[in-house]
């Protein structure tokens, strides 16, 4: 699947919440090691979700990430892909919820 039909809904969860495409930006990168212009970039050069998901860069901090996204809890999830997957829906569901960034990302509050 295009990471270009997939990111704007992930941007669009955290904006019918009040949050920025920025901040979505911000946790993205944070959690892909993608800087966000190289994101933008992916979002219309066909790349696809997997090979962002791929990402050699991904945070060692998506390890500590916990807690159920769709019923499903993150930490238990053993396929790479599928975790890495929960891992970014679930940090943009923390935004959406009304976390700041600068929590997310220091693993504070988190579950």
């Amino acid at each position: 699947m295009p990471f270009g039909k997939v990111y704007p809904c992930l941007v669009a969860k955290a904006e019918r919440k009040g949050r920025s495409r920025e901040e979505v930006d911000t946790l993205t990168s944070w959690l892909t090691g993608y800087p966000a212009d190289e994101i933008h970039c992916m979002e219309t050069d066909g790349t696809t979700y997997g090979e962002v998901m791929a990402s050699p860069y991904w945070s060692e901090d998506g390890e500590k990430i916990r807690g159920s996204i769709c019923g499903v809890r993150v930490e238990t999830i053993e396929d790479p892909f599928m975790r890495r997957v929960r891992e970014l829906d679930k940090v943009i569901d923390e935004l959406a919820k009304g976390k700041s960034t600068e929590t997310i990302m220091a693993g504070k509050e988190r579950g």
